[in-house]
């Protein structure tokens, strides 16, 4: 059966250092030196690892950001865009905004910023409290440490997408993108605190809207999630397959087929997921770039049939969803708590926003 477990159950999983081991252990003090700042996942006790695509590696920086509210504060920033460019004093349009994460240890917002354009752009970690104040985090004089990918592809669009997503389960950082090998679309696990990085296994699925298996193209953004007493990453891709992969699997040299629960149409690409429980069952919530937010039950996912065969005319098919129509313009969510999620959004005009929503 599916195990349903509840959303602080969940996060305290998630966060879960390994029995008897520091998290900070193997992080030395010094300047963190990256040249890109782009996908984000927390660890435990306010560890931020930050994906460094154009350095291909991934760093841990220990924030000292683990002092946990009595209750965690709602936040709203209107066009944060524009407060980020005047803390930095440079123009909003000289500014990208790569990604954003929740620390469960403060409740606290971070968020992954490239300041000025092309490759002379420099890395900048943003912090938003509480109060929707906004600090620089210190990147000199820190404790981090550095992992850094083998097999990296050399080209400069696969290169990009080296690091595409990132998570941290029972211990493991898992790190979706693309590598240099036959299979190109690779699902790195990483013992944390970092000891060694293999080359990952090469991941193959079955794309209905494309009615073939790819190996090329990279998981966008997933999620963890325990089926049938096994961890699980339930991946999206564009266009959208929703695929199922054990962690069991994920061995380095291995090539690993995935399953194809859901096809959730073409034309489409994936920006961000979370899972949480509502009223005693779990969901997966997906902001997409064309179709709304997606509110994905997992339940009956551990019985889910795999899609083998073409989903013509931009249909969808297998596992179903719902579309949050209250919820528009979603580029990137993340959960602050067990009832409360982080989402930022942006407007037609440019604005970007971030405020704290009810899980729906």
């Amino acid at each position: 059966m599916l195990r349903t477990c509840c959303a602080l159950a969940f996060a305290a999983l998630l966060v879960a250092p390994v029995v008897g081991q520091n998290p900070a252990d193997g992080l030395k003090s010094g300047d963190v030196m990256i040249q890109s700042a782009g996908p984000l996942a927390f660890g435990p006790d306010g560890i931020l690892f930050v994906a460094d695509t154009a350095g291909t590696a991934i760093v841990a920086i220990d924030t000292g950001d683990k002092a946990a509210a009595t209750k965690k504060a709602d936040i709203k920033v209107e066009k944060i865009n524009g407060k980020i460019a005047s803390l930095l004093g440079i123009d909003a349009a000289q500014i990208a905004i790569n990604d954003m994460a929740v620390n469960p240890a403060s409740g606290n917002v971070y968020l992954s910023i490239s300041r000025g354009k092309g490759k002379d752009a420099a890395p900048v970690l943003i912090k938003v409290d509480g109060t929707g104040k906004l600090a620089e985090v210190a990147l000199k004089g820190v404790k981090s440490a550095t992992a850094k990918l083998p097999n990296a592809p050399t080209g400069d669009k696969q290169r990009a997408e080296v690091i595409t997503d990132m998570a941290f389960v029972k211990g493991t950082l898992y790190v979706a993108g693309l590598s240099n090998e036959e299979f190109a679309s690779t699902l790195r696990a990483i013992p944390f605190p970092f000891t060694e990085v293999n080359k990952g296994a090469g991941i193959q699925i079955f794309h209905g809207a494309h009615g073939k298996l790819e190996t090329a193209s990279p998981i966008r953004t997933f999620v963890a999630y325990d089926v049938a007493g096994e961890t699980n990453l339930l991946a999206a891709y564009t266009c959208t397959p929703l695929v199922k992969v054990p962690v069991s699997q994920l061995k380095a040299g291995e090539k690993v087929k995935g399953t194809t629960i859901a096809e959730l149409g073409n034309r489409n690409r994936p920006l961000d997921m979370i899972v949480y429980s509502k009223g005693g069952k779990d969901f997966i919530l997906m902001a997409n770039s064309a179709r709304g937010v997606m509110k994905v039950p997992a339940e009956g996912i551990d019985k889910a049939g795999a899609i083998t065969t073409p989903v013509a005319g931009g249909g969808t098919a297998g596992h179903k969803y719902e579309t949050i129509d209250a919820l528009k313009g979603v580029v990137h969510l993340d959960k602050l708590d067990g009832e409360r999620g982080v989402i930022m959004t942006q407007a037609t005009g440019g604005d970007i926003n971030i405020e704290t929503i009810p899980l729906p």
